[in-house]
C-alpha cells in the first residue's frame, strides 16, 4: 500500500532526526578526544560546527510544526511528531555539552590536565552508546529497549561520583589544584547531563508508542545538591 503524504513526511523527518543524532553522537567522542590531546584548533572547529547542529534542529522543528498545521495528524502520528520535536531539542542540548568541553580546551590553552583521563572517557563512551541505542529504539518503536537504557544511567552517575571524589582529593592535597579540578569536574558534569538527556529521549520513545507518560528518576543522590547549586557555565 502506498504511503500517504503524511507518512512520507514523517519518514523524512525521522531520517533528518537520525542524521542529527549521528552528528551529536560524533561530537561527544570528538570533544573528549580533543580534550585529551589539548587540540585548540580542533576545539574551535567543533564549536563552529555546533551552528550546523543548531540549524538542523530548528529546521526539523519548523518542518514538524508546518506538517502539524497542514495535515492535522491525530493519535500516534501526532505523538510521533511531538517526539521528533522533543528529541531534536534534546540532541541540540547534548551537542551544547560537547561544545562546552571544547570551550574548556580553549580555556586550558594547552596547559596539561590535572590528571590523566580515565573515568571521563568511559562516561563519554557510555553516553554515546546510550544515545545510539535510544535513537534506534525510536526508529524501531522499541519500548523494551527504551525502558532498559535509563537503568544504565546509574553507571554514569557512579563514574561521575568517582571523578568528583578523586578531584576533591587533589584539591585537598593542594588548593592550587582547584582550577584544574574545576575544569575536569565540568567535563564530567557535561557527560552526566548528556546521559540524562538520553533518558529524556527514552521517555519520549515510550510515550510515542504507548501514550504513557513516564519519568525516570535519573538524579544521582550523592551529587544532587552539587548539581542544583552550581549551574554549568558552559551550558546555554
Amino acid at each position: 500500500m502506498a504511503k500517504t503524504p503524511l507518512e512520507k513526511e514523517l519518514d523524512r523527518l525521522q531520517d533528518e532526526l537520525i542524521d542529527l543524532g549521528v552528528m551529536v553522537e560524533r561530537s561527544i567522542t570528538d570533544a573528549i578526544n580533543i580534550l585529551g590531546r589539548g587540540r585548540i584548533e580542533e576545539a574551535k572547529r567543533l564549536i563552529a560546527a555546533d551552528s550546523e547542529i543548531n540549524r538542523r534542529r530548528y529546521q526539523i522543528e519548523w518542518d514538524s510544526l508546518v506538517l502539524i498545521a497542514r495535515q492535522q495528524p491525530m493519535a500516534k502520528d501526532l505523538r510521533s511528531l511531538a517526539a521528533i520535536l522533543e528529541i531534536a531539542g534534546e540532541l541540540e542540548r547534548i551537542a551544547d555539552y560537547s561544545k562546552g568541553i571544547a570551550k574548556i580546551v580553549i580555556q586550558l590553552d594547552s596547559k596539561p590536565l590535572l590528571k590523566p583521563l580515565i573515568d571521563i572517557p568511559r562516561m563519554a563512551a557510555l553516553a554515546s552508546d546510550m544515545l545510539h541505542r535510544a535513537l534506534l529504539a525510536f526508529v524501531d518503536r522499541d519500548v523494551e529497549t527504551a525502558r532498559s537504557i535509563p537503568e544504565e544511567d546509574q553507571l554514569i552517575d557512579d563514574l561521575y561520583a568517582q571523578v568528583y571524589r578523586e578531584l576533591i582529593t587533589y584539591v585537598l592535597a593542594d588548593p592550587k589544584n582547584i582550577e584544574g579540578a574545576s575544569h575536569l569536574m565540568w567535563v564530567a558534569h557535561n557527560m552526566e547531563r548528556a546521559a540524562d538527556r538520553v533518558v529524556n529521549i527514552c521517555e519520549r520513545v515510550i510515550f510515542t508508542v504507548t501514550g504513557e507518560l513516564i519519568e525516570f528518576d535519573d538524579q544521582p543522590p550523592l551529587l544532587a545538591a552539587h548539581s542544583a547549586k552550581e549551574p554549568n557555565p558552559q551550558e546555554k
